[in-house]
């Protein structure tokens, strides 16, 4: 039985996890919390989730949440993650991270600090878009420098970040495939007389729309011919049920920094 923490327990995807938890019989709710001031700062966290009550308050730092638990879930916010994550390494508590848009000096902090516990950190905790991940790359391997790759997401118009962190670790593997460095090849848009697309190129482009929980197509395309890989999120629960899962995996694990091709046992095949 594994004992989890969540923060941003009254946020979309922190009642999904909570959710996710309850559902699991080899884990338990130990903590939930919020920023200082939230209003739901003292209700029940199963209440506010929808589960009915459970006895675990949500209280207003981790400091407070953490007496019990061994494994902290965290999809907040860069700042948030990156002081959350300092404080779990000063008491080797594990981590799971679904924090997007951490980028620059707090990445490079976030990364430092996770190898010093044992820290799964990935752009997307799906079972499905981490198998993506795997397929797309050996797509790009196969079909090699014949096919141009583009890629398309689509995400609710309340996202702030774009391209998504999906989206940039889709391009980063096909980048790597073809042997190309994206910060060169990638193409975030194209507007005007923009001439022929190169060879080397690698397409990201962003849509924002209505409720979308989010979708990703990779396309392949050829002379004759195209090939689409696509993952289309129903809801939240797939990142949560993910979450969950790395959450078992990494309490297992020896300190480091650990994504879910890691905990999927993808790395190597």
């Amino acid at each position: 039985m594994i004992q989890v923490i969540v923060a941003g327990a009254a946020g979309k995807m922190g009642k999904r996890i909570i959710h996710m938890i309850h559902e699991d019989p080899e884990a338990a709710l130990a903590g939930a919390f919020e920023r200082p001031g939230h209003p739901d700062v003292g209700a029940d966290a199963g209440a506010v989730a929808g589960l009915g009550e459970t006895g675990v308050p949500i209280v207003g730092s981790l400091e407070a949440a953490a007496a019990r638990g061994e494994v902290l879930i965290d999809f907040t916010a860069p700042e948030g993650t990156l002081a959350n994550l300092r404080f779990a390494v000063s008491k080797n508590l594990a981590v799971v991270i679904g924090t997007t848009g951490i980028q620059g000096a707090q990445l490079a902090e976030v990364q430092d600090l996770g190898r010093r516990t044992r820290t799964v950190m990935a752009p997307n905790m799906s079972v499905g878009v981490n198998v993506m991940f795997r397929i797309a790359e050996e797509m790009a391997r196969i079909l090699g420098a014949g096919f141009d790759c583009e890629i398309l997401e689509v995400h609710h118009r309340l996202k702030k970040d774009a391209p998504s962190g999906t989206a940039m670790r889709l391009a980063q593997v096909l980048a790597d495939a073809k042997g190309k460095d994206l910060d060169k090849v990638g193409v975030y848009e194209r507007k005007g007389i923009i001439g022929p697309r190169t060879d080397d190129e690698i397409g990201i482009q962003t849509w924002r729309a209505g409720d979308i929980t989010g979708e990703h197509t990779v396309m392949f395309g050829g002379i004759g011919e195209r090939l689409e890989l696509t993952h289309r999120a129903h809801n939240r629960d797939n990142f949560a049920k993910g979450a969950v899962r790395a959450a078992h995996w990494v309490v297992r694990q020896t300190p480091g920094l650990y994504d879910m091709q890691d905990v999927l046992g993808l790395r190597h095949l």
